[in-house]
């Protein structure tokens, strides 16, 4: 049960997004800018919380060894993404409908443009915590995170542009639930037990 809380913890918000995914407009005009600007202001703590199927496996106060500062560059990454995606949000998404919508149109490319910059630093900032996560993991508990990590880091490259608009998108989200599902089951389990050193006494002649 505890498993599958977690589970669903960590892929909600990417099913969230998902399903904003398929009502945002595709293309930002006069007549969608209310739209356009009301949906990422809902959006605006949805964003952030993408990061929980990083943090969550994680969780704990890191060592002092390579595993603590992997832990800690995966927190880094988390934040980095969480401050610059909600930069995007804000400044592509709502600023760019609210201008939008009265008829300020000269400036919406602009924005765009930072927006743009400013998302694609989020997304690689989350790539450098997925690495780091699934390093982590991997060191802890074996090859079966692998199959989480390739789907996680395959979301984060189709994250890079295809934000979160049908159809590649809303894609993208649901493979970050499949990925983040993968490895919370993987971090569930036991620890990779280390290989068995010998520890019999050497016989001597008396």
């Amino acid at each position: 049960m505890r498993t599958l809380r977690t589970t669903l913890l960590v892929t909600a918000p990417p099913l969230l997004l998902a399903v904003a995914g398929l009502v945002h407009p595709r293309h930002l005009t006069g007549a969608t800018a209310g739209h356009w600007a009301g949906l990422h202001i809902v959006l605006l703590p949805a964003f952030p919380l993408l990061s929980l199927g990083l943090l969550v496996p994680l969780w704990g106060r890191p060592g002092r060894d390579a595993d603590g500062v992997l832990t800690v560059l995966a927190w880094a990454g988390c934040l980095g993404y969480a401050a610059y995606y909600s930069g995007l949000d804000a400044v592509a998404g709502i600023s760019a409908g609210t201008v939008a919508g009265l008829g300020v149109h000269g400036v919406v490319g602009h924005l765009f443009a930072t927006g743009d910059e400013l998302g694609r630093t989020g997304v690689y900032a989350l790539a450098v915590a997925t690495v780091a996560t699934c390093v982590v993991l991997l060191r802890r508990k074996g090859v079966r995170v692998l199959p989480g990590a390739v789907v996680v880091l395959g979301a984060c490259w189709s994250f890079l542009d295809s934000h979160i608009f049908w159809p590649r998108g809303v894609f993208t989200m649901l493979g970050f639930a499949v990925g983040f599902a993968l490895l919370t089951v993987a971090a569930s389990r036991g620890d990779h037990a280390p290989p068995v050193r010998p520890t019999g006494r050497r016989l001597t002649k008396s």
